[in-house]
């Protein structure tokens, strides 16, 4: 190919959008929310701020996107896990990958959603972020209900409390990587995980 042709080769639309929003990830996971200006991102794209523009009319609606991937990508996996016909067991360690594999690659999606939704009191943003951790939680619970209906698992655990243990090792991903992002072992603290809450429903 010519070095001619090449400069005629333009990303699509969609292909510079997922960019975008992988450099607001990288920004915020590596640089801290406070990097997270358009100048800055543009840089990082290797636009112009006008370019952003021409594919988002602000900030927001770059954030927006980020959370409708959330919930189409991330929330729609786990609801499709938690209704397979496979074990609970085999269900119940499916979801967890899922969710720290997903969180894994998408280095800063917790600290964008969080940090952004507090830092401009968006009653939306909250609403909706609310309405995912409900989701998580819920399709968590059942599955871990039909293990305990099956006797697979104690019938003495509050799923509830459970649930609301499950869905603070997110947290725990993201300190992990932060402070240890060079000797951060994913796949050991996924299983980690997995072994903790499988011995928790375990019977006694």
């Amino acid at each position: 190919m010519s070095p001619s042709t090449a400069k005629r080769i333009r990303k699509t639309g969609d292909e510079r959008r997922e960019e975008i929003k992988e450099a607001i990830l990288d920004i915020v996971f590596k640089e801290g929310m406070h990097k997270l200006s358009t100048r800055f991102l543009a840089k990082k794209v290797g636009v112009s701020e006008g370019a952003l523009f021409r594919h988002y009319p602000t900030k927001q609606a770059m954030i927006e996107d980020i959370i409708s991937d959330v919930k189409n990508e991330m929330i729609t996996g786990l609801e499709n896990i938690s209704t397979e016909s496979s074990s609970p067991e085999k269900r119940l360690e499916r979801y967890i990958l899922f969710t720290l594999n997903y969180l894994y690659n998408k280095k800063g999606i917790t600290l964008l959603l969080f940090t952004e939704a507090s830092y401009q009191n968006d009653e939306g943003l909250k609403k909706t972020l609310d309405s995912i951790y409900k989701l998580q939680k819920r399709y968590f619970s059942n599955i871990v209900i039909d293990g305990i209906n099956k006797g697979i698992w104690d019938d003495s655990i509050n799923v509830e409390n459970l649930a609301r243990l499950y869905m603070g090792i997110p947290v725990t991903l993201n300190i992990e990587m932060i402070l240890n992002s060079e000797n951060f072992d994913h796949k050991s603290f996924s299983n980690q995980m997995i072994t903790i809450i499988f011995k928790i429903l375990s019977k006694k």
